[in-house]
């Protein structure tokens, strides 16, 4: 009876074994079939839009935008996406556009979903700069809980060969917040815009083709996530998007825009309405779930990602806020 017992055990743990590789090659195999669609922008500029809302295993963890720029010395590229094989498949993108060498990768923060494809770019031998303030965030406590979390909720695209990787270059701004650059004749401009959403925000200017890579500090046709932002500072950043006054601005998660300045009411107000609501909850010391179930969400409630991400944004700024009225 007990080795029936134990057969039937060790057959069982088999299948198991034999459906989870199963499971783990065929995933491997969907990999190398991304297929990301690059659309123009700007003369020399490009783009891949990810889905509206939040990454999932099911759109294969791809949730956010990436661009990239052909000059006649090589590319360069804006942020990598959310997986090693969406970086594969970025790169294969500019495959086919141009010939040309990537020459570099500009990194807008240090978030999962516009970093993890930068291993990819790093085997081309791409050189990777992005924010002073990432220093010590790969490797962290928190990147290292980030990159479990996403091991299992993104498994197989994010899985034990994911290894986020730290810039070559680390930006320094200074008081004037901008470093200029050209490749092959083609001008660019870097925009600090750090400690707003996350602490490493930049943001990048193709000025011959005026076209912004905003990074996560401008969004279309959804919420943003502002867990851990500072409004205040991020409602602040939004001016630098005027000075440079984009004819096309490419956001972090959404469509392009080539109406800027309309298109950034949807982040600006949204911003506010959390910090009016919260601050009134934080300054009369109120319960935030009660608070929260009082506010009328409807102007937002229809938009991708408002379901997951809403309430955490709201928390998020009621802490925020609650900071604020102690200093004063």
């Amino acid at each position: 009876m007990i080795g029936v017992v134990l057969r039937g055990w060790r057959g069982a743990v088999r299948g198991a074994i034999g459906l989870l590789l199963g499971w783990a090659l065929a995933a491997a195999a969907l990999a190398q079939d991304v297929v990301l669609e690059p659309r123009r922008v700007g003369a020399h500029s490009w783009a891949v839009f990810g889905e509206a809302g939040m990454a999932t295993a099911a759109n294969r963890g791809f949730n956010s935008n990436a661009g990239f720029v052909v000059t006649p010395a090589g590319v360069v590229v804006f942020d990598t996406l959310g997986t090693p094989a969406l970086g594969d498949a970025l790169i294969a993108a500019i495959r086919r556009v141009t010939p040309q060498p990537i020459r570099r990768v500009i990194v807008s923060h240090y978030h999962a979903d516009h970093y993890y494809g930068a291993q990819a770019f790093k085997a081309t031998g791409a050189e990777v700069w992005a924010h002073e303030a990432g220093r010590g965030v790969v490797g962290s406590d928190e990147a290292n809980a980030r990159l479990e979390q996403r091991r299992q909720d993104l498994f197989p695209w994010v899985d034990e060969k994911t290894q986020p990787i730290d810039a070559d270059r680390w930006l320094a701004f200074g008081e004037r917040g901008t470093i200029d650059f050209e490749l092959g004749g083609l001008r660019f401009r870097l925009l600090d815009v750090s400690g707003a959403h996350s602490p490493q925000d930049l943001m990048m200017f193709v000025a011959d083709d005026g076209v912004l890579f905003a990074g996560d500090l401008y969004f279309t046709g959804r919420i943003p996530f502002v867990v851990g932002a500072d409004t205040k500072r991020w409602l602040q950043a939004m001016d630098r998007i005027a000075e440079v006054n984009p004819r096309v601005a490419v956001p972090g998660h959404g469509e392009a825009s080539d109406r800027v300045m309309p298109d950034l009411t949807l982040t600006r107000d949204y911003l506010r309405y959390l910090r009016e609501t919260m601050g009134k909850a934080a300054e009369a010391m109120d319960d935030f779930e009660t608070a929260y179930d009082r506010v009328d969400w409807s102007r937002w409630e229809k938009l991708p990602a408002f379901l997951p991400g809403n309430r955490l944004n709201a928390r998020s700024v009621y802490l925020e806020m609650e900071r604020e009225s102690l200093r004063r």
